[in-house]
């Protein structure tokens, strides 16, 4: 062999090693922004089937029932933590992965053909809320499955980067879901059609996006921890070993309570909030959340790429202690806000700080658990946590609008973050002391 083929060698298989890695974290996205566009086309459509399902003549009590019912599908998410956590740490993260996407498609056709209440009565509510059991049960499942298997793909040197895309992806769903509002506002249908029959189109839309990421899942190779990890010892997955890391449970809870309270307030509430609370129209609550999620976006990698260099643990610092000091100004000059551009770049300056708790949440969980319980260990805490924190975070906020206290929502807020932030500055930072390869 030549000299120059020894030398080029290396950078053939770093190169094919990188293609490998890219290609394996795109189609594990893809399926993640295909389950959050469908869980999230709930929240995009709420305000024009909610009537259907809900009828009360008073608007906010019409967004409260429908909030109540996002908070209690949330039930569901530490079940569906455990269940898909033990089968990715048992079974491998592949099935795990395509089993969830099968099970959100299953959620998403049943809302898509329920029934109105004019038509069932009760009864469609309560289907209406099945659906959204089934769809939180693989939500739980997809965060742990997901996270591990991002963490699991990327290069070691570059984990906070391609890990930050599992909140591109889940931010890209909700953007996906506000897309499909618009084109049918804007382009297909009239908002008389919407409210009549025009929600369920968003929903069959989602089933097949969910048919088709399974496909793709499937296609995808086991990760090479996971596989080592078999050789090492029997695949375990089980509570009983998950508990051998108390300490590390206790952190995912502290860590995850005030970043997944912030999440869902300036994503699933935000559209409920500006539209009900500041006051602006349908199309102009649409444009402003739609151009914040891009933001949003655009800012995950960066964030991501950041904790590279400078490590997980400064950037969750920095979004404790802005969330906690800005998260009241923010909130009550949004209120106030009138203009559009304005409540635009309110949120924008939120997600300046949230951002430092979204774009490396994922990477920092699975940083803390060897191979074997590692899915488990990220996704059955965190789903706890989300569903006692994050899910209720809309349902609380319109409880005290309709006592007529909306602004107690902005201190419960920043209190929940300064919780989290007692926990970013005792903990350890993960990348200088990372279990990735731990496989016991």
């Amino acid at each position: 062999m030549s000299v120059e083929a020894v030398e080029s060698a290396p950078d053939h298989i770093d190169l094919a090693d990188a293609e490998r890695r890219i290609k394996a974290i795109f189609i594990g996205s893809i399926g993640n922004l295909v389950e959050w566009y469908d869980f999230y086309a709930y929240t995009a459509f709420s305000l024009y089937f909610a009537p259907a399902f809900f009828p009360n003549s008073d608007p906010v009590v019409q967004q409260l029932n429908a909030a109540v019912l996002f908070a209690a599908t949330f039930l569901m998410r530490p079940l569906g933590g455990w269940l898909f956590g033990y089968i990715a740490d048992r079974y491998g993260r592949r099935l795990s992965l395509t089993l969830s996407v099968i099970c959100m498609c299953f959620g998403s056709l049943i809302i898509a053909v329920t029934p109105t209440y004019a038509s069932i009565g009760i009864a469609a509510p309560a289907i209406l809320a099945l659906a959204r059991i089934i769809e939180g049960l693989s939500l739980g499942g997809e965060y742990g499955a997901s996270a591990t298997y991002l963490s699991e793909v990327a290069d070691p040197n570059h984990r906070g980067f391609y890990s930050s895309f599992q909140y591109v992806t889940l931010i890209g769903g909700q953007l996906t879901a506000i897309i499909v509002l618009l084109l049918l506002q804007k382009v297909f249908l009239t908002p008389e059609e919407l409210k009549a029959w025009g929600w369920r189109i968003p929903f069959v839309i989602g089933a097949l996006l969910a048919i088709f990421a399974a496909v793709m899942r499937r296609k995808l190779h086991e990760t090479e921890a996971f596989e080592e990890a078999k050789k090492i010892a029997k695949p375990s997955g089980s509570i009983r070993g998950l508990l051998k890391y108390p300490r590390e449970l206790l952190l995912v809870v502290g860590l995850t309570a005030g970043g997944t309270a912030a999440f869902y307030t300036f994503t699933t509430y935000m559209q409920t909030f500006v539209k009900l609370s500041v006051g602006l129209t349908e199309d102009q609550t649409t444009l402003v959340i739609f151009g914040s999620l891009i933001f949003a976006t655009l800012l995950q990698p960066i964030y991501g790429a950041l904790s590279d260099r400078i490590g997980r643990k400064p950037l969750l610092i920095f979004f404790g202690i802005a969330g906690t000091f800005a998260t009241i100004p923010i909130l009550t000059t949004l209120k106030e806000a009138k203009s559009p551009f304005i409540a635009f770049l309110l949120i924008c300056a939120a997600w300046l700080f949230v951002a430092g708790y979204t774009s490396i949440n994922a990477i920092v969980k699975a940083e803390l658990f060897p191979t074997n319980v590692r899915a488990l260990g990220v996704g059955l805490p965190y789903a706890i946590t989300v569903s006692l924190f994050g899910g209720t975070a809309p349902a609380i906020a319109l409880y005290f609008k309709s006592l007529g206290h909306e602004e107690w929502f902005f201190y419960y807020l920043s209190g929940i973050i300064f919780l989290s932030l007692i926990i970013y500055t005792t903990m350890r930072d993960t990348k200088h002391e990372s279990a990735m390869h731990r496989h016991e």
